[in-house]
């Protein structure tokens, strides 16, 4: 099977299967492809380019594109120059799959994966997939997280997560409430100010990295911090470094001195929101910068997930099933492994113990 498939309605048996045709799924599939193996990529999108397709046009990576790339294939450079934006890693990704001709069947919903016998069983929307082994690679951005706040129905302007937000043009003029610490937060903040009204949010003050301090530092330290806990020591993480990497869109809103934070509110109100010391905020639309959460529930009747809903991995692969592994999710199925250069590396290693498994 050479190439980007149309989805079929006929049963296949194949050594491995890859659940996800974004950024981790294609890292899998370029490894098994140059072991020739025999697998398949299912894709629930109708086009390439994974969740970065969806992602709001100004995104940046906070990489310069040659420490941004998968395996075998360098990301060009934006022509705009800077790190790369969103389209430009939807150009990279569909241009990737097809240099290396990877056996992608989209668009097709994979429904869920059960035990069968020496095999794990896909039910997908075009049929059935019998598989020795899932690599299951589906992310996080299609289980965006809100939490819990009170008052969070009562509220009546419009609420909004990173998962939908597409721009500022449509809240120009309006007040707006930017929820969470991190670098989505901070960059929507960023060209929001520049329209809206905006008041800022946190759990905790918002830590800046050093302004050197990019992508390229932060996957090492998650690297060595990872190799020195297998080891039994310690070591800082990103987290001990900063919470924000100081991209050019950030470090122009700093300078504009918006990058100002309140302490996390303590209640919604119909108009706003309200902290525990009664003080009040009215505002037009809340922005819920608040991560997302792995995208799993196609693993359901495997029964693997434990207290808080984690799966308890050895490396990539599952501990209570040894014919899955996943890849992507965090730091949990590798160091920086949701990002582009992460999920490469974790691809190799999961891709060479599973060759060995075959």
């Amino acid at each position: 099977m050479n190439g980007p498939q149309t989805a079929t309605t006929s049963p296949r048996l194949v050594d491995v299967l890859v659940i996800g045709g974004g950024q981790a799924g294609l890292a899998a599939g370029y490894h098994l492809r140059r072991a020739g193996a025999d697998f398949v990529v299912l894709d629930a999108q109708e086009r390439p380019g994974g969740a970065w397709r969806h992602a709001w046009p100004s995104l940046r990576l906070f990489s310069p594109a040659q420490y941004s790339s998968l395996p075998g294939r360098m990301m060009p450079a934006p022509t705009t120059g800077g790190y790369p934006g969103a389209a430009d890693v939807v150009a990279y990704l569909a241009d990737y799959e097809q240099r290396y001709q990877l056996p992608v069947v989209r668009p097709v919903q994979v429904r869920a994966v059960r035990r069968s016998g020496e095999c794990l069983q896909v039910d997908t929307d075009a049929g059935v997939w019998r598989a020795r082994i899932v690599i299951s690679a589906t992310g996080t951005w299609w289980r965006p997280y809100v939490p819990h706040y009170p008052g969070l129905d009562a509220f009546q302007g419009q609420q909004l997560h990173t998962a939908h937000y597409r721009g500022p043009e449509a809240l120009a003029g309006r007040s707006v409430l930017v929820v969470g610490g991190g670098n989505s937060a901070a960059q929507i903040l960023a060209e929001v100010s520049a329209v809206a009204s905006t008041t800022w949010a946190t759990l905790r003050p918002p830590r800046l990295l050093p302004d050197d301090v990019d992508g390229r530092a932060l996957f090492e330290v998650a690297t060595r911090r990872q190799r020195a806990l297998q080891a039994g020591q310690t070591a800082p993480g990103v987290g001990d470094l900063g919470d924000i990497v100081a991209v050019p869109a950030v470090r122009e809103a700093r300078e504009r001195g918006v990058l100002k934070a309140e302490p996390m509110f303590a209640r919604l109100t119909p108009t706003g929101v309200a902290w525990a010391d009664g003080t009040v905020l009215d505002c037009d639309v809340v922005i819920w910068c608040t991560g997302f959460r792995p995208a799993l529930t196609h693993l359901a009747p495997l029964r693997l997930r434990g207290p808080g809903g984690a799966v308890a991995v050895e490396g990539t692969r599952a501990a209570g099933e040894a014919r899955l592994y996943l890849l992507g999710y965090g730091d949990w199925t590798g160091p920086a492994s949701a990002t582009l250069i992460g999920a490469g590396r974790t691809a190799k290693q999961a891709v060479a113990e599973v060759l060995t498994q075959l």
